[in-house]
């Protein structure tokens, strides 16, 4: 009789590494939170390096320390520095997932210029930068790469241009990303969230004069599932796809 490891279903990321950005947010804390529970180990980034230590600390038991790295990616060298440490320390990478940016809004005729320039910083040109730079290592362990967008990406609204410019951007570059390294062995998905309970979600609804009600929203960790199942996929599959919005539709 053939013996299993015994964290072969508990722990299937086991020996496996991962760089989350925008982890310091609820969808990218959640992220985060699935994969090192799945045994991988995993660096975690933000700008705001007093969230990522209380991230950390929320690590189950019997998982991998996270890698701590605050940066703001919009910045010249962080980039390369985030892509050193990750060469230095973890050796090798499995899985990057996109989970940060920066959202305003405002119409054509009124929202500022300099808003569309950061979130153009932010939204696009940091994750276009980082997977260049991150590349060899993710085609050298036949990683797997995850776009969190917006349905923002499928249908621009009103008072939503400059931030829907950005996620159509970011939905171009991982289609464009899949069809050039797929036959590197790299999958690359794309994830469309409706309304999530987040605290920006929060903000967003305050500023339309909504109810905020969290219940009935979408939760961070209902998109880290269906992330986290996706990459668990046999290699002889590859989701390029998701579209997921709270069953219950209150706004």
């Amino acid at each position: 009789m053939t013996l299993v490891p015994a964290n072969l279903h508990t722990k299937p990321f086991a020996g496996l590494t991962g760089v989350v950005t925008g982890a310091s947010a609820d969808i990218g804390g959640a992220i985060a939170l699935a994969l090192v529970d799945l045994g991988a180990t995993v660096c975690i980034v933000a700008r705001r390096a007093s969230a990522l230590e209380a991230l950390a600390t929320r690590a189950g038991a019997g998982s991998h320390p996270m890698l701590v790295h605050p940066a703001d990616l919009t910045r010249g060298l962080e980039i390369p520095r985030l892509a050193d440490r990750v060469d230095r320390e973890l050796r090798r990478l499995d899985f990057l997932v996109h989970s940060a940016g920066v959202i305003a809004f405002g119409t054509h005729e009124s929202a500022p210029t300099g808003n569309f320039d950061l979130q153009y910083r932010a939204n696009v040109r940091a994750p276009y930068v980082l997977t260049k730079a991150l590349l060899p290592q993710l085609k050298s362990s036949q990683g797997q790469i995850v776009f969190i967008s917006s349905t923002a990406a499928l249908r621009a609204r009103a008072g939503y241009g400059q931030f829907a410019a950005t996620q159509h951007a970011f939905r171009a570059l991982a289609n464009a990303l899949r069809e050039e390294v797929n036959e590197a062995g790299i999958r690359v998905l794309s994830v469309y969230p409706g309304r999530t309970a987040t605290q920006r979600q929060a903000k967003i609804f305050a500023d339309e004069g909504r109810v905020y009600r969290p219940e009935l929203l979408l939760q961070p960790e209902d998109i880290a599932a269906m992330v986290t199942a996706a990459l668990r996929l046999p290699r002889t599959a590859e989701v390029t796809d998701i579209k997921i919005r709270a069953l219950t539709q209150s706004y």
